[in-house]
């Protein structure tokens, strides 16, 4: 075996062979700036993660506010905090999520339960009851993105008092590999 500085080269090499011509020594400012793109990329929170935006939508009767991230990354858990408020009285706050909203995501638990829940006019209903003028309501979802959600889902959140839709605010997450 040929023996140059501290490495052994094995039977057949010649120390000129191993020896890289120097300008692929140095890394190439391409790949830096690359590099250094993806990374700053990454603490913009474009792949994900990064402050979470809320969303808020008013109405005479109640404001909404919707508190998620916009950008996750599948597998990753999540929260989702959905605020309203009552302006007039309400007989039956009532939270609408369309089923399109949470395909492919498990929802691990809602803080506080609804009081009753059903499906129709194609959403999820969640009704929360009377909330009367001033009152308000913060609601807390966890879940999980699932593998098979692939780029994304939307959808809405709404408020209504019984049948009666209030304010809506469309919601879409985008969901990265």
């Amino acid at each position: 075996m040929a023996k140059t500085g501290f490495a052994t080269l094995p039977e057949g090499i010649a120390p000129e062979q191993a020896r890289l011509p120097a300008q692929r020594r140095r890394p190439r400012l391409l790949s830096l700036i690359v590099l250094a793109a993806l990374m700053i990329a990454a603490l913009a929170g474009l792949f994900g993660g990064g402050k979470a935006p809320t969303l808020i939508a008013r109405a005479p009767q109640a404001t909404l506010a919707v508190h998620t991230n916009r950008v996750l990354r599948n597998g990753v858990f999540f929260e989702t905090r959905i605020g309203i408020t009552a302006k007039a009285d309400l007989a039956d706050a009532t939270l609408l999520l369309p089923p399109g909203l949470w395909r492919d995501m498990t929802i691990n638990s809602t803080e506080p339960q609804a009081a009753s829940e059903d499906f129709k006019d194609g959403a999820f209903r969640f009704h929360y009851g009377k909330l009367a003028a001033g009152d308000a309501l913060e609601i807390k979802i966890d879940g999980q993105i699932n593998p098979p959600l692939f780029r994304g889902t939307r959808g809405y959140v709404a408020l209504a008092d019984g049948d009666r839709r209030l304010v809506s605010i469309p919601l879409s997450i985008t969901v990265l590999p």
